[in-house]
């Protein structure tokens, strides 16, 4: 496993999209904290894009990967090699090589111009996101052996990540505005990654007193080491239940 992990490792920190996603993480990263005069604004700044673009690049560039790579797997899979081996492989190189990406596209400028409790729960969370959608990219190609189809439904995914699904909760919060749904919005927080990591961001800024008795309830409940440690159980949850089930559905597909 050693062997092929590095191998993927290699392969992905050589590929030049990946070397431009790191390039221009770094240059916006940089440029956000040195056009503004507060770094706390320039970490504002940096949340779109952690909470955004990373998961997009991410999902669409590891179902890609995935993808081209299928000779390459079948080839493996001939070998006496277990294919439990060889999808951890693959998963185990695209989240450390992704990983390492962000963290020196946006990690280190975090680190230089706000080394504190936030600047550490962004790159936390960016991590854990980067890893979260490479997991949910390596469900979308188990799904289907259509090269546009997977490409597809990992757009689809992201979209309902990070739009569709807090537009669908703003529905529901007003065709039940009568109703105390604050409780209720703590529990459906854990379906989505990209809120997870949004809570605890805005908690770590304190920003979550222009949110009104919503923002003291998520404080109530995410403020304190246990709702932060619920909320990485969370995200690990993401991790290791879809790819879990791309797992299986690999185990089982006939290449």
């Amino acid at each position: 496993m050693k062997k092929l992990l590095k191998y993927v490792i290699v392969d992905i920190v050589q590929n030049k999209i990946v070397l431009i996603y790191t390039l221009l993480l770094l240059i916006i990263s940089m440029s956000v904290f040195n056009l503004e005069n507060n770094t706390a604004k320039g970490l504002l700044s940096l949340l779109n894009i952690i909470l955004i673009i990373v998961p997009l690049i991410c999902i669409i560039f590891s179902t890609i990967y995935i993808y081209n790579s299928s000779e390459f797997i079948e080839l493996l899979v001939s070998q006496p090699l277990k294919r439990r081996t060889i999808w951890l492989s693959i998963f185990s190189g695209l989240a450390s090589s992704l990983s390492f990406a962000f963290f020196i596209g946006a990690g280190i400028p975090i680190l230089l111009y706000h080394a504190d409790a936030t600047g550490f729960m962004m790159i936390a969370m960016g991590l854990f996101l980067t890893i979260v959608f490479v997991s949910i990219a390596m469900l979308a190609a188990g799904l289907t052996r259509d090269k546009a189809k997977g490409i597809g439904l990992s757009i689809l995914l992201w979209l309902y990540f990070s739009l569709i699904f807090d537009a669908l909760v703003l529905f529901f919060l007003f065709q039940f505005q009568d109703y105390p749904l604050e409780r209720a919005m703590v529990v459906c927080s854990f379906l989505n990654p990209i809120d997870l990591g949004r809570i605890q961001i805005l908690l770590q800024m304190d920003i979550s007193a222009l949110m009104g008795y919503t923002g003291a309830v998520f404080r109530d409940f995410f403020g304190n080491s246990t709702g932060i440690t619920l909320s990485f159980i969370g995200l690990l949850t993401w991790i290791i239940f879809p790819l879990i089930i791309s797992l299986k559905k690999f185990k089982a597909k006939d290449l």
